[in-house]
């Protein structure tokens, strides 16, 4: 019997508040929903937000003031899911660290929140999220099962080129793979975030993992993005999910630009295109890359309807992953493990029991 599921990403652009964003990301996974996915797929930092453009008024060896105050409001736009700053684990994710007196939960609720739409919609929910914990910010992957709600939240280990300013590295510990029954069918994911993709051996501790479904939430709107997806489906023979903003100008907070010019003058301008895709253990594009298009945008009825509301949605086989490992597993048959070595420090890299 074919191993199959409905996966879709969703091209998605972050709202205003965190509250509009919840709210599309509400919208869109019901509408995922209706055409029977079981896993969904946003960007990286759909909650909380993709700063693009903004300098946040530094330069080597200098800020400025206004640079302050954008960090302050990206902070505030932040999503506190509850967790320490450290990272606690399956402490965080069983829900066993302390809560405070009157409460019933850590954080904002937005862990919550989500936790109620995937058991609502029956979908997995795979999210960005810019997490505040203590005085920092971390670029983190939150992974919610519609039956046992956030099974694990990872944080990015290598924020890229200007992101270092303002994201805290995440420990490598956090990239676990988790496992879950989508469909009654036992599947394995787990998250590369943007550039860590292009960390040979990050992407080997996924692979090592025996992920049947590699996550590639994004920023980078470029048309090489497609090329990498395509050789980490091939290399790793997993299913791989991208999923990046579509984003103009003046959809950006207004703060971005705040004691700066802004680089974009036209609101209509694209800030990021997207490129959005789904990929095959053997490479192959199954759908798009998407662009030019967001999930809230108003498209007409005779564009595609794919296009139209900026939702991806394929049905695939995770037998196929089996089949193309025929000839290459770089985790097993064809890694030579006596002879290359890879450890992780606080990470079991053995494939979870599923």
């Amino acid at each position: 019997m074919p191993a199959q599921i409905t996966v879709a990403v969703a091209q998605a652009r972050t709202h205003s508040d965190l509250s509009g964003t919840l709210s599309a990301l509400t919208r869109i996974t019901q509408k995922a929903a209706s055409r029977n996915a079981h896993l969904i797929l946003f960007p990286e930092a759909y909650l909380g937000g993709y700063p693009r453009t903004c300098d946040f008024g530094a330069s080597v060896g200098g800020r400025m003031p206004h640079g302050r105050d954008q960090f302050l409001a990206y902070f505030q736009s932040a999503v506190d899911l509850g967790d320490t700053p450290a990272g606690a684990g399956d402490d965080w994710v069983k829900k066993r660290l302390p809560v405070a007196d009157g409460k019933n939960y850590r954080g904002d609720g937005t862990r919550e929140r989500l936790e109620r739409v995937a058991r609502e919609t029956r979908v997995f929910i795979v999210v960005g999220v810019i997490e505040r914990a203590g005085g920092s910010l971390y670029c983190a992957v939150l992974y919610v099962d519609p039956a046992r709600g956030c099974l694990g939240k990872r944080r990015k280990v290598m924020p890229t080129a200007s992101e270092r300013l303002i994201w805290a590295q995440g420990s490598p510990s956090t990239l676990k793979a988790v496992t879950t029954q989508l469909n009654g069918i036992p599947v394995t994911l787990a998250a590369a975030i943007c550039w860590e993709n292009y960390m040979p051996l990050l992407r080997q501790s996924l692979y090592s993992q025996n992920v049947n479904i590699y996550l590639a939430p994004t920023a980078d709107g470029r048309d090489t993005w497609l090329s990498l997806m395509r050789t980490v489906g091939i290399e790793g023979r997993t299913f791989v999910l991208s999923a990046n903003q579509c984003v103009r100008h003046g959809e950006l907070p207004e703060w971005i630009t705040n004691g700066t010019e802004p680089s974009h003058p036209s609101k209509d301008d694209f800030v990021s295109t997207g490129g959005s895709c789904i990929i095959d253990p053997q490479g192959a594009v199954l759908a798009g890359p998407l662009w030019e298009v967001s999930a809230e945008d108003h498209i007409s009825d005779a564009q595609d309807s794919l296009a139209s509301d900026g939702l991806l949605v394929s049905e695939i086989d995770l037998e196929d992953c089996e089949r193309g490992r025929l000839d290459l597993d770089v985790a097993g048959s064809y890694s030579r493990n006596d002879a290359f070595k890879l450890t992780v420090e606080g990470l079991d890299l053995n494939p979870p029991p599923v």
